[in-house]
């Protein structure tokens, strides 16, 4: 494993990784294919209504499960990584961390977009659940979770699963976010999640509103159909979110997710939890989760100057994912 190097000159990070580490391709993520990746380290199995934590052991795995997690064969971070810098202009530090593989589903033929609301509320509880252990560990400085679905969009294993990768120092991208959202904090006393929020509830790029979570896709997004789902009302921490909130979110993201499925046919896309750091940090952000559609190859205008030019505007984007969700979104709650 390579190590983490940076930019000349930018924040930017690289982590060197051999071909076909991504989801593990090798590895099969249903069951019946537990011996071909890492022991579970957490397993839920539902007995009589209820569901039980358990975890493989030597004797053997556990099977019958409902969402399995376990590390990574082919991690992008790990804790054997070798302790060795370098200062700039070839920055790098050791790709120190853990990575570990979330199963969202023992079926073959679910999809993130077709799991159901109940299966996605257990997914958010794990991911709550690792997130809290994680933090506990040494050389832990942030949890990433993010999950791709589909090969252009970087998947290589087509079970439905999630990634969580924690890293020494905080990513770029939500450091600057971080760095963001205090200075206006600090200047206009507001959370700028919470005026975005204010602004695109009810707009013409919402998608959808649930009691506690409103969908939208932003102003300036870097790919067509991008999306934002966000807790309406200021929060900085998804590990301390209720049962309550939790299944709400679960909803939401089941129907648009869903809905995206049914508007951009085929598409493949990533999704990723922006989070605040869980341990002391007093630049926190107002967590959200993002979707990035892949529906088209970026140019060399995107890739090599960061100027985005979509093909659908997010107003546009926004009205036929909103009709797509809403249709969702009545199906899961029962509304014909």
């Amino acid at each position: 494993m390579g190590g983490m190097r940076r930019d000349y000159m930018s924040e930017r990070f690289m982590i060197v990784s051999k071909p076909g580490r991504s989801g593990d391709a090798g590895s099969d993520f249903a069951p019946g294919g537990e011996s071909t990746t890492n022991p579970s380290v957490l397993s839920l199995v539902a007995k009589d209504g209820m569901l039980q934590r358990l975890q493989d052991s030597e004797d053997g795995h556990v099977t019958d499960w409902s969402i399995r997690v376990f590390e990574s064969k082919a991690p992008y971070v790990s804790t054997g990584a070798e302790n060795k810098y370098s200062d700039r202009p070839f920055y790098s530090e050791p790709a120190y961390g853990y990575h570990y593989i979330v199963a969202a589903s023992p079926s073959k033929s679910d999809t993130l977009a077709t799991l159901d609301t109940d299966q996605w509320s257990n997914v958010l509880v794990v991911i709550q659940d690792r997130l809290r252990w994680l933090y506990t560990q040494k050389g832990v400085t942030y949890v990433a979770v993010h999950a791709d679905q589909g090969e252009p969009a970087g998947s290589c294993n087509p079970h439905p699963h999630l990634h969580m990768l924690t890293f020494s120092t905080i990513p770029p991208v939500i450091e600057s976010e971080a760095e963001k959202s205090h200075r206006i904090l600090n200047e206009k006393g507001v959370c700028p999640m919470c005026q975005v929020i204010s602004e695109e509830a009810g707009g013409p790029r919402q998608i959808l509103q649930t009691e506690g979570f409103v969908s939208f896709c932003p102003w300036s997004p870097s790919h067509p159909y991008e999306f934002w789902i966000s807790p309406r009302r200021h929060t900085t921490s998804f590990s301390k979110i209720t049962q309550k909130e939790i299944n709400d979110l679960s909803l939401i993201m089941r129907s648009t997710l869903g809905g995206l499925a049914k508007t951009v046919r085929g598409a493949a896309y990533s999704l990723a939890f922006h989070l605040s750091p869980e341990k002391k940090n007093s630049r926190q952000i107002h967590w959200h989760i993002e979707v990035y559609p892949v529906t088209k190859p970026w140019s060399g205008l995107e890739r090599g100057y960061g100027i985005f030019v979509n093909d659908v505007s997010p107003e546009e984007a926004a009205e036929r994912l909103g009709a797509a969700c809403r249709k969702e979104l009545a199906g899961l709650v029962g509304i014909v």
